[in-house]
């Protein structure tokens, strides 16, 4: 089947896009014929997050908005795409607070675009008429949209507040939040209104490879090795179920090739962990991988900030459904996944000079400084 990755030069979606074409671990019955990359290219998407794929056949890169519905619309004819995976988003917290206009627009408007160019997409190449449309993929279905989401979009947890799951009540409280519960809505409307076959998923933080430098983990990382003071919100007790990317993929991939359409999955790592225990796991791992380096101790590079407005206080997981219904379950631990994470960051400096430097794009960032 031909497969479109929206935000395919994004972290998490150059991740999949790794999987879909490479094959390891991906689940029987997604078979690849080819993966379109579907990518505004803005500051997270990185042309270079897909390099490996440069020349391959199987792989194509449009530069499209996915808010401009009629070059999707012109996407999905050209390659006679069978499945959308949805990922592209404005994602981060702190942007969505200082300009939330753009988080609606690629969010909310973004998506509504998808979800109305695949409609007319399935209907006018004869899809919707076949006795296998609106079926899952592993009942002979013909077509998806698997619709990728956050937990964020259902608040925050107490400390004794049992984990999400697919019947939490969306609570939102950023503006980020917010704008995916919007797009979660307009997924789960498509499905029972026009009877598209949609999947959604609802996922836990992730970290990994190609994570742009202002996350977490991967400004963490780089202000570490550079004796830099690493900033921590409030008193870093705020809690995160922390999901390797790989296994995030291998879920998504799982939820497309084995979902019930008009369903949703929850994706966790089972690894609840403050953030402050979170810094200094890190900072260890570092110290432990880069022996070289004159790392400092926790002490002494970790400094704690005002906390930002509307700071979540916790996020769980309970995959129980996806667990026991599709069979799919993290592979990682978090210390397994972390130097993973770590290793790849000090193997790949080239990779994060060009973003700090904005050669990548043509302009110069400041990431980290």
């Amino acid at each position: 089947m031909n497969i479109l990755v929206t935000g395919g030069a994004g972290f998490i979606g150059s991740n999949l896009v790794h999987l879909l074409l490479g094959g390891d671990g991906l689940p029987e019955g997604l078979i690849v014929d080819k993966v379109v990359t579907l990518d505004k290219l803005t500051y997270a998407g990185n042309r270079e997050n897909l390099a490996r794929w440069k020349g391959d056949p199987r792989h194509h890169l449009a530069a499209v908005d996915i808010c401009d519905g009629n070059r999707v619309a012109e996407v999905l004819k050209e390659h006679d795409i069978d499945v959308v995976m949805h990922l592209a988003a404005e994602s981060h917290v702190d942007r969505s607070i200082d300009g939330p206009e753009e988080f609606i627009m690629t969010n909310v408007v973004g998506t509504f675009r998808m979800l109305e160019a695949f409609k007319q997409h399935v209907i006018e190449s004869g899809r919707a008429k076949s006795s296998n449309y609106g079926k899952g993929l592993h009942e002979g279905g013909n077509c998806l949209f698997l619709h990728v989401s956050t937990d964020e979009v259902y608040g925050s947890l107490g400390a004794d507040d049992p984990a999400f799951c697919e019947t939490t009540p969306y609570a939102p409280n950023s503006p980020y939040s917010a704008s995916k519960a919007g797009s979660d809505h307009l997924a789960r409307a498509y499905f029972h209104t026009y009877g598209v076959p949609v999947v959604t998923t609802n996922c836990s933080n992730n970290y990994g490879p190609y994570q742009f430098p202002e996350k977490l983990l991967p400004l963490m990382i780089q202000k570490t090795l550079r004796g830099e003071s690493l900033p921590v919100y409030g008193d870093g007790s705020n809690i995160r179920d922390w999901l390797y990317v790989g296994d995030h993929c291998r879920g998504i991939s799982t939820a497309a090739a084995s979902g019930r359409p008009g369903e949703t999955y929850v994706i966790g790592g089972k690894c609840e962990m403050k953030n402050i225990d979170v810094v200094k796991a890190l900072i260890e791992t570092v110290r432990e991988l880069a022996p070289e380096v004159n790392v400092g101790t926790a002490d002494e590079l970790i400094t704690f900030v005002t906390d930002r407005p509307g700071h979540d206080r916790r996020y769980a997981i309970d995959p129980s459904r996806i667990s026991n219904e599709l069979g799919w379950e993290p592979l990682e631990t978090f210390s397994s996944g972390l130097r993973k994470t770590v290793q790849w960051y000090l193997d790949n400096e080239e990779w994060i000079d060009a973003i700090e430097s904005g050669s990548y794009r043509g302009e110069r960032l400041g990431i980290g400084e």
